[in-house]
């Protein structure tokens, strides 16, 4: 039997390996690692016969102690559905407006709301409720059908231009400039007018532009342009805009007007969910 070889350097034999001039020491791992790994090894193989783990055909092993995850949840739903069931039964028996009152109520309302809000509002108005280009801000003080929490509900309820809602919020502002009721001149003259209630550049008010505004705008957005919220028209006399502030928005809205659609929400939601939106909605720092 040949000697062993032993590495000069470092006083361990080699293995006898060698690449590329590179030996290889031969340092066995410690035994306490060993025993150790064929430890985890034999755990492993017991808990995978304690708890479900092999899979089958169409399901896997149960386990010998019948652990389910999927039942302990179904278990912690059931129980946190019973424990909601005292508050959602008062929020359903309660005006929304009480349930803002009733601080315990509204903190559970709150709760609710902001959790159906991100499955069913975010998608339009964002998830912090800043709106969009043609999606309402939900945080600021404007709002085009009210913002008191008994008017968010409404609207929230019966939507805006849905079809699916007999009792809908439905306005439409006129096509001016499509329909022919206000030529070019005239569409840019009260444009200008509208942009100045606000102090848009561009705007001038003009003795033109004001008879304009008094007769085709005045009865839906107010004589000082401040907003008629009972009919759906918004204020043109601050800096909130939902289809754009510009000169040339303003114009472009005149000649061939957007009209949005909010669905009626009765039809796919619960009465105690819209109060809880509501309520969510309210407390976002621009309810009225």
């Amino acid at each position: 039997m040949s000697e062993k070889e032993v590495d000069d350097v470092s006083g361990v034999e080699t293995t006898g390996h060698e690449w590329d001039g590179i030996k290889e020491l031969n340092t066995p791992l410690p035994r306490w690692w060993l025993w150790t790994f064929y430890g985890t090894i034999v755990w492993a193989l017991g808990y995978t016969i304690a708890y479900p783990a092999w899979p089958l055909i169409s399901s896997a092993t149960s386990g010998v102690l019948g652990y389910s995850s999927r039942a302990n949840l179904d278990a912690d739903v059931a129980s946190a559905k019973v424990a909601q069931g005292d508050f959602v039964s008062k929020i359903e028996a309660t005006p929304v407006a009480e349930i803002v009152a009733d601080e315990e109520l509204a903190r559970f309302a709150r709760a609710g709301g902001r959790s159906a809000f991100k499955v069913y509002c975010s998608q339009c108005h964002g998830t912090g409720a800043e709106g969009a280009a043609g999606y309402p801000n939900l945080n600021d003080d404007e709002w085009i059908w009210g913002g008191t929490v008994d008017q968010i509900y409404a609207t929230i309820t019966h939507g805006v231009r849905s079809t699916a809602d007999a009792d809908t919020h439905f306005n439409e502002m006129p096509r001016f400039g499509i329909d022919g009721m206000l030529t070019p001149e005239q569409i840019s003259a009260v444009a200008a007018q509208v942009a100045s209630l606000s102090e848009i550049e561009g705007g001038v008010a003009s003795e033109e532009g004001a008879l304009l505004f008094t007769e085709n705008c005045a009865a839906c957005h107010g004589d000082t342009g401040g907003g008629i919220a009972e009919i759906g028209g918004p204020s043109l006399a601050d800096p909130i805009w939902l289809y754009g502030g510009t000169l040339e928005e303003i114009a472009a809205q005149i000649n061939k007007p957007k009209h949005g659609m909010m669905p009626a929400w009765s039809t796919k939601l619960g009465d105690p969910t819209i109060k809880q939106l509501a309520v969510y909605i309210h407390s976002l720092g621009g309810g009225q």
